[in-house]
């Protein structure tokens, strides 16, 4: 599967996001109760949705499943100024119950649309995509083309990182 150079950095995020999660000091595997307790947060977390979306959006890991593959296949090759609307891509990612108040309060915001293709995105690339998937860049594009993806993959590692430096400012471990 093809993914754009957005979606490969987002996805790597997400993954990291949830294996800094997934296991406590001790080895035990606690992903339930921290995904339960970052669920809680999010009214704090809504600060981050620009920077920092894989740590919004991580609220609704294990929360959506998609009725049409294809449809976020061709998601997943797009660039962040291509996202479709969320109206559109929600008819067809079926939320749990628990997940549909936490979107309902995420779309108020006026970030929340594009928050929740973000996060349909990333769990999809989650759970349907090996970790080396190929981006969808090819090698014989035209040099602008190329010049457009490196400033892409420059403004997602920038926001990336203000968003780490944003939580090391909230007392969080800096991940690295």
């Amino acid at each position: 599967m093809k993914i754009s150079s957005y979606f490969a950095l987002l996805r790597s995020s997400y993954e990291a996001e949830i294996n800094d999660m997934a296991f406590d000091s001790e080895g035990k595997n606690v992903l339930r109760q921290r995904l339960a307790q970052r669920r809680k947060e999010l009214p704090f977390l809504r600060q981050m949705m620009a920077s920092a979306p894989e740590m919004v959006a991580i609220v609704f890991h294990q929360g959506m499943r998609f009725s049409k593959p294809a449809l976020m296949d061709a998601l997943v090759v797009k660039d962040q100024s291509q996202l479709p609307d969320w109206a559109t891509l929600s008819a067809h990612v079926h939320l749990e119950p628990w997940a549909l108040g936490l979107a309902e309060e995420l779309c108020k915001d006026p970030a929340g649309d594009t928050l929740m293709v973000l996060a349909a995105g990333m769990e999809y690339l989650f759970h349907h995509t090996p970790a080396a998937a190929a981006p969808a860049d090819d090698e014989d594009e035209d040099k602008e083309g190329d010049d457009q993806d490196s400033e892409e993959e420059k403004e997602a590692r920038a926001a990336e990182e203000a968003g780490n430096d944003w939580m090391a400012e909230q007392g969080f471990d800096r991940k690295e």
